[in-house]
């Protein structure tokens, strides 16, 4: 194993440490096991596209990782008290979708479209309206809700590539 795909599968890990922190009251620790999160999701991509390590396993478990952590994070938000029910239901529609779809794919044997510029965007977006959150200063919820909406195009410009990549190649 390759020290992206490493740092991807830590990510896995860091769900229930997630987890147990939040829901024993250790919040600002929990946002750090998010951010550390975070930070290996940006090292994982940075080393393996320098050194030349992209794996198919990488490119499967990467972005699951990703949504697992942030199914836990809205989970965790929403039981709180600091996430609108609206909210975490079009946040996990999405989640749940995307992991359904990319598996469906996947396994089908259909060729699979790199995370676009946008989908990154989307991800800071995401971890400033946590980090908002979590400190419960103002403004959360409505950065929030700019990364759910750029979330949405973003799997639109997703699925469009997704089509164009798979109908060249049959």
């Amino acid at each position: 194993m390759n020290v992206p795909n490493t740092l991807t599968m830590s990510r896995f890990i860091l769900i229930p440490l997630f987890l147990a922190l939040y829901f024993y009251d250790y919040s600002i620790a929990a946002l750090i096991v998010v951010l550390l999160a975070g930070l290996t999701d940006v090292l994982d991509g940075y080393i393996a596209r320098r050194n030349g390590q992209i794996t198919v396993t990488g490119m499967m478990l990467d972005p699951l990782a990703d949504k697992l952590m942030m199914l836990a994070v809205i989970v965790a938000l929403l039981a709180g008290g600091s996430l609108p029910w609206e909210a975490f239901g079009v946040m996990a529609f999405r989640e749940v979708g995307m992991i359904i779809t990319t598996a469906y794919f996947y396994f089908t044997g259909y060729k699979t479209v790199p995370a676009n510029r946008l989908g990154k965007l989307t991800a800071v977006v995401y971890y400033l309206a946590i980090l908002l959150l979590f400190l419960e200063e103002p403004g959360g919820t409505a950065v929030l809700w700019c990364g759910i909406g750029l979330s949405y195009v973003a799997s639109g410009i997703y699925f469009v590539k997704f089509r164009m990549l798979n109908r060249a190649s049959s």
